[in-house]
């Protein structure tokens, strides 16, 4: 039998009305499949995901979710297509596989839901420790930068359908862009991708940009890591303001040149 192949985005015929006028035409729309993360054999949560950059998405949702610590508990990551969708095979280490037993929860994701599964109020709001951490930038270079990673979001270009998540450097550098039909699968990929290139990778040294509202669970992934700096092109909730506060990150809404709003910490922002 064979297998389907998955490309991120697809074209499709449209009747396009424009003016009084009505005309067929080609479109690019993008693709979302049912992603399958499995761990040590078995299965833990299925997402609807952007069919790209898979390895970065499992690391960086195993790590934002807290069920791998560190890069090196991740043994062995394969991709594998079936009839229906992708499953990501992960073999980790024995200790956290017995700690997500213990756990284990059946989360099933939707594009934009990030808490679907959760059966108790403590795994809906889960609070990372404060961070630490001194990375520091000014208003020209977050406008800048959000600027570069608009560049930078291909498939939002030909469909129009897609989430960004960047890392920008102390040195005011986007060093790496990732794209989703979910928001928080995009974060998730960024700091899969960060952990997959550098296994010591330093998340408070710079800032996370973002291309959507600043939800609860956008702020507990990045703070998670340890990032301080979190910068969303449009607005936060109250949740995610809160616990931006409590964990000592500094929250930027509403960020389109010329102007922005601080919503939590502002001492990180230079004039």
């Amino acid at each position: 039998m064979d297998l389907p192949e998955y490309a991120s985005s697809t074209e499709v015929e449209v009747e396009r009305w424009s003016n009084g006028a009505v005309g067929k035409r080609r479109d690019v729309v993008a693709e979302e499949v049912p992603v399958a993360l499995e761990y040590n054999g078995i299965s833990h949560a299925v997402m609807m995901a952007s069919p790209a950059d898979l390895e970065d998405f499992a690391l960086g949702f195993s790590l934002t979710e807290g069920i791998l610590q560190d890069r090196s508990e991740l043994f062995d990551c394969e991709i594998v297509t079936a009839t229906d969708g992708i499953q990501v095979q992960m073999q980790i280490a024995t200790e956290r596989f017995v700690a997500l037993k213990e756990k284990r929860r059946n989360l099933t994701g939707r594009t934009g839901c990030g808490l679907c599964g959760a059966e108790t109020l403590q795994q809906a709001v889960r609070k990372p420790a404060p961070v630490i951490s001194h990375a520091q930038f000014s208003a020209a270079d977050i406008y800048a930068a959000m600027a570069d990673m608009q560049k930078q979001q291909h498939l939002q270009q030909v469909t129009g359908a897609t989430h960004a998540a960047a890392w920008l450097q102390a040195d005011g550098k986007i060093a790496c862009v990732r794209e989703d039909v979910g928001r928080h699968n995009a974060l998730d990929k960024l700091i899969g991708a960060l952990a997959q290139k550098n296994p010591g990778q330093d998340f408070s040294s710079g800032a996370v940009l973002i291309t959507s509202r600043a939800s609860y669970e956008m702020v507990q992934k990045a703070a998670s890591t340890g990032c301080g700096f979190i910068v969303a092109v449009s607005a936060p909730t109250a949740l995610a303001i809160r616990l931006a506060e409590q964990a000592n990150v500094t929250l930027l809404g509403f960020v389109r040149q010329p102007g922005h709003v601080v919503y939590a910490h502002p001492q990180r922002l230079l004039p």
